[in-house]
């Protein structure tokens, strides 16, 4: 399906830096809360996560965004479409869904020739995007941008390349690393990916890059933000870890922020405690007495009096 063109701001353009968000996942893992709400929109301290994202590739100076989308992908253009962005801003949306390689695949035909930044739609990070997208490696398919991440280390890496993902490479070379769901993709991996509109897996495509010789380079960082927030206990320990101050560099995106953060409108009955970790939506009702403590509330909920969360 052709990419649909939203409205724009009237910012110029800062640099040449391209994106794209992979945003049509399912939400399987955050069910029943993505039967509602589609997981790019799920409220990150009441910011919806896919507002996040687009704000930290403007402020990494994008011109120009392509955003995909499949379920309950009416609510997500709708938000899309009510804010003024300040960089062109597409819309790619996936009647069937394609998979990770199908569906950066389809997003590459958006933004056109030359390298452009890639992340994932379900990730909290303070990464220096702008600084990744100018570190890609000329003549790579990809740059990956990897980081010690215990659990998720499956990305083994010697010298200065990817040599294997998913498992040792044969003799046991290289150390592994964990992808951040951030990378600069090159023209070059179009060659692993069958045509726009087909359904594929990246990885697959990344293993058949490293099979024919060519470099899949990595970019390592540390001393970043970072939380996936793909499944309910990550969500929350997203929360915790903002609402705790871990990342500075994310604060200038959430006006306000201190812990309990209560939205607008938000009503807390007499002897309500918050005992840390705590984020209430707008409009959101506490009956008296109730002890809090680890959760959020998204907007309008109700919760009783002396209930304990």
């Amino acid at each position: 399906m052709p990419a649909e063109p939203l409205k724009t701001g009237n910012r110029k353009p800062k640099t040449a830096l391209k994106a794209a968000v992979l945003a049509a996942g399912l939400g399987t893992r955050l069910r029943p809360l993505t039967d509602l709400c589609p997981k790019p929109l799920i409220p990150v301290l009441n910011r919806p996560l896919l507002g996040l994202l687009l704000a930290q590739l403007e402020a990494a100076g994008c011109c120009q965004v392509a955003v995909n989308t499949h379920h309950l992908a009416d609510r997500v253009h709708d938000f899309l479409q009510a804010e003024p962005w300040g960089f062109a801003l597409s819309v790619s949306h996936e009647p069937e869904i394609l998979e990770t390689g199908g569906g950066l695949r389809q997003l590459g035909e958006v933004l056109r020739e030359g390298p452009f930044l890639a992340v994932n739609g379900d990730i909290v990070t303070d990464l220096d995007l702008a600084a990744i997208y100018h570190s890609h490696r000329d003549g790579a398919v990809s740059t990956l941008v990897l980081h010690d991440c215990a659990g998720y280390n499956n990305v083994w890496v010697a010298g200065d390349t990817v040599v294997s993902i998913g498992a040792p490479p044969p003799g046991g070379a290289g150390g592994p690393l964990a992808y951040t769901g951030v990378q600069v993709v090159d023209d070059r991996l179009w060659r692993y990916l069958p045509p726009p509109g087909q359904p594929y897996n990246l990885v697959q495509a990344w293993r058949e890059a490293l099979a024919a010789g060519e470099t899949l380079a990595y970019l390592k960082v540390s001393g970043h933000f970072w939380q996936d927030v793909g499944s309910p206990a990550n969500y929350l320990a997203a929360h915790r870890r903002l609402l705790a101050g871990e990342s500075p560099g994310l604060a200038r995106y959430f006006p306000g922020l201190a812990d309990p953060l209560i939205g607008p409108g938000a009503r807390l009955g007499a002897g309500v405690q918050c005992r840390g970790g705590v984020c209430l939506g707008a409009g959101v009702t506490v009956g008296e007495g109730a002890s809090l403590a680890g959760m959020v509330a998204w907007d309008r909920a109700v919760i009783g009096p002396g209930v304990e969360l």
